[in-house]
């Protein structure tokens, strides 16, 4: 009699789980962006709830938590109810980077959070100011090696993105050139087409329209391939530095231990809105690439951009401020 009711209370519980993935959400749910309006992450989280909402039927609140390169918002996520009601914009800093940087970082980021899908791959680009002697990536260490130690890149802050993008390449090229670091993506591009600093690493979006007036001049792209918007511009790998490949990521977490079907249904709901027609045109304008993937995917790259990220943090020292 006792196992049956067991087996009866197993059974109840499963049926209970599989009916919470059937009819979940009945409520809108929450999209924590841990980054400033504007930028490469609102275009992504805002063209993807916007399809995800038609699949869902519930309205998908996209909330901006800038601070502490992204720590603030990965903070709050980790700590809502795992019910898939709150979720988080992750990111290749947060995810891949933030964990070799910080001796004490608060937060888990494989124990905290349950990957549910990859969204979108933004590329980067490497960029000098137009007074550069170079007009691609050989030629740029060529320069660079000419005159160690003489050439300046502008990063968007100390641990942040770009200044990563920029020691890996030191780190393959061998070249010695320095950092300076700013308080945003939009005083280091300042600086940079004005001249105050030769080179620097982002993606598509900020750079491009200087790109086009003239002040910037890109020599390599960062990606495997080469961009439809840039086909003449070969990439790292192309230009003797084989297996080289940086981008902006960004994929859609929620709190650890939320319940499977749940999971399964945003992923469901996020892949098909990351490839669906209105994101992908929407993303062909910056370049990047809706990706869409399972759960184990998604927990799949991370572990192989924190394994690159990793060695390059330790390989530069690099300490976040």
């Amino acid at each position: 009699m006792k196992t049956v009711m067991v087996l009866a209370g197993v059974l109840a519980t499963l049926c209970g789980i599989s009916a919470l993935g059937q009819t979940f959400p009945t409520k809108p749910l929450r999209l924590v962006v841990p980054f400033a309006p504007g930028g490469s992450s609102s275009i992504v989280a805002r063209s993807v709830a916007a399809e995800m909402e038609k699949g869902l039927g519930q309205a998908i609140v996209v909330d901006n938590k800038p601070g502490g390169g992204g720590i603030v918002a990965m903070i709050e996520v980790a700590r809502a109810d795992p019910d898939g009601y709150t979720l988080v914009m992750g990111h290749v800093g947060s995810l891949a980077m933030n964990p070799f940087m910080y001796a004490k970082l608060p937060y888990d980021a494989d124990k905290d959070f349950a990957p549910v899908s990859l969204l979108a791959i933004v590329p980067a680009i490497f960029v000098v100011h137009e007074s550069v002697p170079a007009k691609d990536l050989r030629e740029f260490v060529a320069l660079a090696k000419k005159e160690p130690g003489k050439l300046y890149y502008g990063s968007a802050g100390n641990g942040s993105a770009g200044h990563l993008a920029m020691e890996y390449l030191k780190q393959v090229t061998g070249i010695d050139i320095q950092h300076v670091p700013y308080k945003g993506t939009g005083p280091n591009i300042i600086d940079l087409v004005a001249g105050r600093t030769q080179a620097s690493s982002a993606g598509t979006p900020p750079l491009m329209p200087h790109v086009k007036s003239g002040k910037l001049r890109v020599i390599a792209v960062g990606t495997a391939k080469r961009l439809h918007t840039l086909p003449n511009v070969a990439t790292v790998a192309e230009q003797g530095y084989p297996g080289f490949e940086t981008s902006q990521w960004y994929g859609l977490n929620a709190p650890a231990k939320t319940p499977e079907p749940v999971i399964r249904r945003l992923a469901a709901e996020a892949a098909k809105a990351a490839k669906s027609p209105a994101v992908l045109e929407r993303f062909a304008a910056d370049d990047a690439e809706g990706v869409g993937s399972t759960p184990a995917e998604y927990a799949a790259f991370i572990k192989k951009e924190q394994d690159r990220w990793g060695k390059v943090v330790r390989a530069a020292g690099v300490k976040a401020d």
